[in-house]
């Protein structure tokens, strides 16, 4: 089945400390409500972006590493689920569900599907 990324989309200031509990029991029972569904494959909460480090490679093939996100943007990514759904028609339906609980938009994604290559039976 395939899976899909929803990423909680935090505005470049957010103040995780103005999350109400509310909002922590609305995400509580989104959560639940996936779980119950056997959806939610993994979800959680990123510490904010100017704690992240990003890390490049050099010309000379070292690797140098700076402090805050890769990019500079207005949001970044505060949190995410991985879910597990039949279709982006599945994933969007809990995506609408997570911009409610969360209070902030939400992006969705789905994985890319590799398949292995499989061995040649040499004619045998």
């Amino acid at each position: 089945m395939p899976q899909y990324l929803v990423a909680i989309q935090h505005p470049e200031n957010y103040d995780s400390s103005l999350e109400g509990e509310a909002m922590i029991r609305d995400v509580g029972a989104l959560n639940e409500e996936m779980d119950a569904a056997g959806a939610r494959l993994f979800a959680g909460g990123l510490e904010s972006a100017s704690h992240a480090k990003s890390l490049r490679k050099q010309d000379d093939g070292k690797v140098s590493i700076t402090d805050g996100p890769y990019l500079e943007a207005k949001e970044h990514i505060g949190g995410f689920w991985i879910l597990e759904c039949a279709d982006m028609d599945e994933a969007l339906t809990w995506a609408r569900k997570a911009v409610v609980a969360c209070r902030v938009p939400v992006e969705v994604r789905a994985f890319l599907r590799v398949r292995p290559k499989r061995k040649s039976s040499g004619g045998q």
